[in-house]
């Protein structure tokens, strides 16, 4: 069991968690959640002994072993199997002196405990720790000097997996992986036979792996038993009942008090005002619910959208050196309202299709044809770097729009979802999440007609990527999406695209499919191959734009559809508004009557018109693919 009791703790002056009390069962696998700067890092720093409560205390099993992820990567000549072994210390130390003692009931009791903490069979489980966090066999004995700093952090979770202490603290442990380690990291920790707890804003790892989830919020720690999905249901009905009570008690208040107000100056009625203040202190109140406004994400709308296909690859190969093409047999086109994510394994080519698509590569052989006036957006994570310390991101902003005026720099700025007390920060004290805005912002900030995302979640959290899903889906343009946060995968994309073997072909089966492939040990199989058209590329056109006229009149309803869906949508949050007022349920009951009959028949015909779209979609998918 750990038990944290009345514990308050404050970093540089500020108050992060306040007389706070949590109890985690033992084999728990537990997410911590909060926002940004709630202080979860700072939890486990309290939990490892690193840094001192101002009150309260921390109670963890007695001799019970903490396990995190190094600060510092590896970086020696070691060979990545020798760290990881190296990380099991009671093993290291028994086979060290198994060398040089000399007492045979010494060396009889060495050999006793090596069999019992499973030494012998040691290296194989290393090696398979390390080969679900994507190092096959020849990756394994190179040294960890040979790799960048984010496959090192890989062989530091490695390291501290295959230690298996009974408390294992994960702090963001997604972040320098791609989906392929995510999906195996979830499974291994579901299966984990001691107790976890995980400070993550990937949905499904917390839905997956944990069990429990602890929520830090205004400085108080809660637990609640289940997935993060079921943590959420119970949170809203919770601040649901919450808000009640608040409203039913400040309406109590506000009688007690109008009365006091009346009669306290009136002789007949003092002894009743007064009784009514004293029920009034005894009263007490109930808080609201505070809610922290999450900034969101906007994507401009391409001024244009360009005929499909907006991208066309025949038999194009790609690379970084001439004659050393990375990806070959490329035969794939991009319709401009495609919604495709990249799978495969780090290392297999991703980012370099991402760079090809963009134009940013050029073919080593075949063709590669972009439409015309094409604008693309490129987001990746190490562009982070390119941003100028120095400067705020006002000062980004202004550089690409030097002749507008102070006020639609920032709106501008706005846009891209960062608060006003942040706009005149400079870049190098943004939070990561800060500064992946403005990067995401600048890189939109020409509305392109293609926006590609290479890992755009990583320190985001889980509200905040909630509305980049939000923006992705308004966006109108088509999207090209890499990343190991399977949520915003599926919430976001219609297509899926494998990179493996040195290609790049389009994926059949669907997230679930790949996961349980992945999990499996198997490789991934891409879809096949269709079967050859040999018709000359003039009556493949020919056929393909006679498809697309038999299909105009079911495009049309289509557009229709999507019309109507927005008009009712946009009815239906006018009436939202209206009926989230309190007055009107007090000082007109029969016309919220109506808006709620209104509200009800509008959401009726929004579901009705919404499956005649998807049956509409279907057919239309359909008769394009024959």
């Amino acid at each position: 069991m750990i038990s944290i009791s009345d514990l308050t703790v404050r970093v540089a002056g500020r108050l992060l968690i306040e007389n706070a009390s949590v109890s985690i069962p033992d084999g728990m696998k537990a997410g911590l959640v909060g926002r940004n700067g709630a202080g979860k890092s700072t939890l486990f720093r309290v939990l490892t002994g690193a840094l001192a409560p101002e009150t309260g205390t921390v109670s963890l099993p007695k001799r019970a072993r903490i396990g995190q992820v190094a600060q510092e990567a590896p970086g020696t000549e070691d060979p990545l199997i020798d760290i990881v072994l190296a990380a099991d210390k009671e093993r290291a130390a028994l086979l060290a002196e198994a060398e040089t003692a000399k007492d045979p009931d010494r060396i009889a009791e060495i050999h006793t405990r090596l069999a019992d903490i499973d030494a012998h069979s040691a290296e194989a489980r290393a090696a398979s720790i390390l080969s679900g966090l994507g190092f096959d066999e020849a990756a394994q004995k190179r040294p960890a000097s040979s790799f960048s700093g984010g496959w090192r952090m890989r062989v530091a979770l490695a390291a501290v997996l295959f230690s298996e202490p009974d408390l294992l603290l994960l702090d963001e442990p997604t972040n320098y992986l791609d989906l392929e380690g995510t999906l195996w990291l979830e499974d291994y920790i579901r299966r984990y036979p001691y107790s976890v707890i995980i400070i993550s804003h990937d949905r499904d790892l917390l839905n997956t792996a944990a069990n429990a989830i602890v929520h830090l919020d205004q400085k108080k720690l809660t637990f609640y038993r289940g997935s993060y999905d079921q943590f959420a249901r119970q949170k809203a009905a919770q601040d649901e009942l919450q808000m009640k009570a608040h409203a039913k008690n400040e309406a109590q208040r506000k009688h007690l008090q109008s009365f006091i107000d009346r009669f306290k100056a009136k002789a007949s009625k003092a002894r009743q005002a007064q009784s009514r203040v004293k029920a009034l202190e005894r009263m007490g109140t109930v808080s609201a619910v505070i809610e922290d406004h999450v900034q969101g994400f906007s994507f401009p709308a391409p001024e244009k959208i360009p005929a499909s296909p907006i991208v066309a690859i025949e038999d194009g190969a790609v690379g970084y050196a001439p004659g050393k093409p990375i990806l070959t047999g490329l035969n794939l086109r991009l319709d401009n309202d495609d919604r495709i994510a990249l799978l495969g394994a780090n290392g297999n080519g991703k980012s370099t299709f991402a760079k090809f698509i963009s134009g940013r590569l050029k073919p080593e052989s075949g063709t590669l044809k972009l439409a015309p006036g094409l604008l693309t957006g490129f987001f990746a994570q190490h562009q982070i770097d390119d941003l100028v310390p120095d400067e705020s991101a006002i000062a980004h902003v202004r550089k690409l729009m030097p002749a507008a005026p102070e006020p639609k720099v920032r709106a501008r700025v706005a846009q891209m979802g960062l608060a006003t007390e942040k706009m005149d920060t400079p870049a190098r004290d943004l939070s990561g999440g800060e500064k992946a805005r403005l990067l995401m912002g600048l890189a939109a900030f020409h509305a392109p007609n293609l926006l590609i995302l290479d890992e755009p979640t990583n320190h985001l959290d889980i509200d905040s990527r909630n509305a980049l899903i939000q923006a992705l889906n308004d966006y109108p343009g088509a999207v090209i999406l890499i990343s190991h946060d399977r949520h915003l995968i599926e919430a976001t994309v219609d297509r899926l695209w494998l990179v493996h073997d040195g290609t790049v072909k389009n994926y059949d089966g669907d997230l679930e499919d790949y996961r349980e492939l992945i999990i499996s040990g198997g490789k991934p199989k891409a879809t096949k191959m269709p079967v050859e058209d040999t018709r000359s590329k003039a009556e493949q056109r020919r056929s393909a734009a006679d498809r697309r006229a038999s299909m105009a009149p079911l495009k049309k309803q289509i557009d229709q559809a999507e019309k109507k869906t927005a008009k009712i949508e946009a009815i239906i949050a006018r009436l939202d508004a209206d009926l989230a007022n309190p007055k009107l349920y007090t000082q007109s009951p029969e016309k919220a009557k109506v808006m709620i009959q209104a509200r009800a028949n509008a959401a009726a015909e929004l579901s009705k018109i919404e499956e005649e779209w998807l049956a509409l979609s279907a057919k239309y998918e359909a008769g394009m693919a024959d």
